[in-house]
C-alpha cells in the first residue's frame, strides 16, 4: 500500500523520532546515532546505536546492528526488501554498502555527515548507477533535532561538560 505524500512525510517523522529515542540510549563514549528498521507494515524489526567504543569494534555502527536485529525478525533471510531504515546521521560507506547488500527498500536520515557521508554528501553509494540495488533516500528528516544531539555530544568532548 502506497501512502499519500503528506501521510508518508508524517510517518517518516514518527520513524525519526523513534531513531532519536534510540540514539539517546547510545553508550556514553560513543557518538550518539540511532537506527531503526521498520517493516512494510510499520512494525519495528530491529534497532541499534553506535557501540564502537563500548564494544571495541570498528564495525559496531548503529545501522549494522539494526540490520543484524531486523534480519532475525523479518523472516526473509538476509533481505530487507520493502523495509525502511530511519537513522539520525547519514550512513558512512561501510553502512551504505550494507544497506545495498541487505536490499533495503528505503532510507531516511536526519543530519548530513559532510566528512564521511555516503548517501549524498561525500559519496552516493546507495544511488550509484553501477549498484545493482538502489534505495529510495530521503535526508534531512528532523535534521535540527538530529544535529543538536550530535552537537551536544561533541561540545561535551571539547569543553568537558554537557
Amino acid at each position: 500500500m502506497v501512502l499519500p505524500r503528506e501521510a508518508r512525510l508524517v510517518r517518516d517523522e514518527d520513524y525519526m523520532r523513534r531513531a532519536l529515542e534510540v540514539a539517546r540510549s547510545t553508550p556514553r563514549d560513543d557518538v550518539p546515532v540511532g537506527a531503526v528498521i521498520f517493516g512494510p507494515d510499520g512494525q519495528e524489526l530491529g534497532c541499534g546505536t553506535n557501540r564502537r567504543e563500548a564494544d571495541q569494534d570498528p564495525t559496531a555502527h548503529a545501522e549494522l546492528l539494526a540490520i543484524h536485529a531486523a534480519v532475525r525478525s523479518y523472516g526473509d533471510g538476509w533481505r530487507l526488501t520493502d523495509c525502511t531504515l530511519a537513522v539520525t546521521l547519514e550512513p558512512c560507506a561501510m553502512c551504505a554498502g550494507a544497506l545495498v547488500g541487505a536490499r533495503l527498500g528505503r532510507l531516511i536520515f536526519g543530519a548530513y555527515e559532510p566528512k564521511t557521508g555516503a548517501c549524498g554528501s561525500v559519496f552516493d553509494i546507495v544511488r550509484d548507477p553501477s549498484v545493482l540495488h538502489k534505495l529510495e533516500v530521503r535526508g534531512e528528516v528532523l535534521e535540527r533535532e538530529c544535529a543538536d544531539l550530535l552537537k551536544v555530544f561533541f561540545n561535551s568532548l571539547r569543553w568537558g561538560h554537557e
